[in-house]
């Protein structure tokens, strides 16, 4: 048994957890979400807590033990208190521009690159440097951040690029000049 999946999962006041039907339903002040449950994966809510236990005890279920746990914790924290990532973006002339649900992003290509934010997220443009992606859902905060930082990945020579804030970027030194 994984030490993850073992563990008991306090459930804050203003949150309420449901089981039905193999899918887990979690509401809270900031909105609600729903997990699907592998088979031989039970989850119990009592009293306060949730509990993760195993039916059966073979290779995948006990891989998606700890992982059912670690998504419903993140289920929990998400409709309580919600998720930010921030992104910032280096280079002569790289900016951000968010308007509405578009985020176009000009990173030295020769036009500038739009996406679509995803439904549950909201995209926050601290500066024209900087953006801010918050919601409640981990998995879709992260996975938006990590396409908005595909559009140019940080290059180790000079740093430029978009990289996650507070991220360090492992410089490389340049050619040496032969003597």
């Amino acid at each position: 048994m994984s030490r993850i999946g073992k563990r008991t999962l306090v459930i804050p006041e203003n949150v309420n957890v449901n089981v039905e039907n193999n899918t887990v339903t979690v509401k809270g002040p900031k909105g609600e979400l729903t997990l699907d449950l592998v088979k031989n994966i039970n989850v119990k809510v009592e009293d306060n807590t949730v509990v993760v236990e195993m039916s059966k005890d073979d290779k995948f279920t006990h891989a998606m033990h700890g992982t059912t746990n670690a998504n419903i914790k993140n289920m929990i924290v998400g409709v309580s208190e919600g998720y930010k990532k921030g992104l910032e973006i280096v280079g002569v002339g790289y900016k951000f521009n968010v308007q509405g649900n578009k985020l176009t992003i000009s990173a030295g290509y020769s036009h500038p690159v739009v996406m679509e934010v995803p439904a549950g997220l909201t995209v926050t443009g601290i500066s024209n440097t900087e953006i801010e992606i918050s919601g409640i859902d981990k998995e879709k905060i992260g996975e938006f951040a990590a396409n908005v930082r595909k559009v140019r990945s940080p290059e180790p020579y000079k740093g430029k690029g978009i990289k996650y804030k507070g991220e360090q970027i492992r410089r490389k030194e340049g050619k040496k000049a032969s003597k």
